[in-house]
């Protein structure tokens, strides 16, 4: 099993972008009015729950409205 000091320096980044995906999306969620499929709360259950990347892809291939 590799040690986290090893990947660390891979992890990082990937955590940084996590982050930053979800902070867009939450942003985006929360100024726009209008979605293809669901509600502004549906989306926001989703794209906090399905944190993991997850989440937010679904919002922006299935909910984004632009």
């Amino acid at each position: 099993m590799p040690d986290l000091n090893t990947m660390l320096p891979f992890l990082i980044p990937l955590i940084i972008a996590e982050f930053a995906l979800l902070g867009y999306t939450l942003w985006h969620i929360l100024t726009h009015k209008t979605y293809k499929r669901g509600s502004r709360t549906l989306w926001l259950v989703v794209a906090i729950v399905g944190m993991e990347f997850i989440g937010p892809v679904l919002y922006f291939i299935l909910g984004k409205e632009d």
